[in-house]
């Protein structure tokens, strides 16, 4: 947790605030968004620009990448960044670190962990959690949920003797793994599948499936922006409902080529089945609200692995009227 504070005073000092939801000559409003990673994990939101349904809500979305939640904190606390996507977890941090303005969530999208196990060796048909006793693996930054689901998962199947490499930066976990660190590594899709259709490594579990449901990545923003801008946080939601529900209904290959805009250098047939993999584990929440019980669960995964500096209040950090008001709305 100090290590994370850390981070963000540093990344505080060092990002030039920019003006809030800044108009644009056509009219739109551009709502600048900070992304922990770049993966198809997160297809609804592209899906919501590509479609145009972004657009139809007055809104222009300018994205960048943090490459980690702590950087996406960062991002919104210097306010760089307006939305932050990001698991809730760096709020707690932030929270716990005397912040008045506390960074809260005001939508989820995905439910449980999206990355994929790979393996250096083909391992698809004889896999078992036990196989990681006393392997080191890739699973992401100290303190982030990546690497504190994956934790909770090996305490839960009793593996002993694993060793769970925090060296590496987040965004440098897959070229590590290919340069030849550790045994194992969590990747996110499109680039787990490119990975295995290479036969550089095997996808041998799906990792959201071995977790549970868990509050993965919400967008998050300061109380302040989010009372300042209630009109198009409620565009912003419509939007994403609306491509959540197409994601869930449209073919892969359908939605594989309005995935093309974001993933210039993925094949259509990667990103269909990228999207096929996620769908088969449930990947997105369908009315973007998040559940307490989750919100629970996540703070025991925290726990767990002694990074929860105190347990807090849902309805302290999670702000689901916006959500809820959206979705009824769309279904009335």
């Amino acid at each position: 947790m100090k290590k994370l504070l850390a981070t963000l005073g540093a990344a505080l000092f060092a990002l030039l605030p920019l003006s809030a939801c800044g108009g644009t000559s056509d009219g739109l409003t551009t709502v600048r968004i900070n992304e922990v990673t770049h993966s198809v994990f997160y297809a609804p939101m592209y899906l919501a620009d590509s479609l145009g349904y972004f657009e139809e809500e007055g809104l222009r979305i300018e994205l960048t990448n943090g490459g980690g939640a702590d950087k996406v904190m960062a991002a919104v606390l210097s306010n760089s960044a307006d939305i932050g996507f990001c698991g809730p977890e760096a709020a707690f941090y932030v929270a716990s670190g005397g912040t008045s303005d506390v960074p809260i969530v005001f939508g989820q999208l995905t439910h449980r962990d999206g990355s994929f196990l790979l393996s250096r060796d083909d391992e698809r048909e004889t896999f078992d959690w036990q196989d990681l006793a006393g392997k080191e693996i890739l699973a992401g930054r100290h303190g982030g949920v990546p690497a504190m689901t994956f934790e909770y998962i090996l305490k839960e199947k009793q593996v002993e003797g694993y060793k769970l490499n925090f060296d590496v930066e987040f965004n440098n976990m897959t070229a590590a793994f290919l340069e030849g660190t550790a045994d194992y590594c969590t990747v996110f899709e499109p680039t787990a599948s490119a990975i295995q259709a290479e036969g550089k490594g095997y996808i041998v579990a799906a990792v959201g499936e071995a977790s549970g449901e868990v509050p993965y990545t919400s967008f998050i923003a300061k109380r302040s922006w989010i009372n300042g801008h209630g009109d198009t946080v409620e565009g912003f939601l419509r939007a994403m409902l609306r491509a959540v529900e197409y994601a869930q209904t449209a073919s892969p290959e359908t939605i594989a080529q309005h995935l093309t805009k974001h993933f210039a250098d993925t094949s259509a047939d990667s990103l269909a089945t990228s999207v096929k993999n996620y769908r088969d584990i449930d990947a997105w929440v369908t009315d973007m609200t998040m559940t307490e019980a989750s919100f629970t669960r996540l703070q025991d995964i925290m726990d767990a692995a002694g990074e929860l500096p105190s347990r807090v209040d849902f309805g302290f950090f999670v702000d689901n009227s916006y959500a809820k008001k959206v979705f009824e709305s769309l279904k009335a």
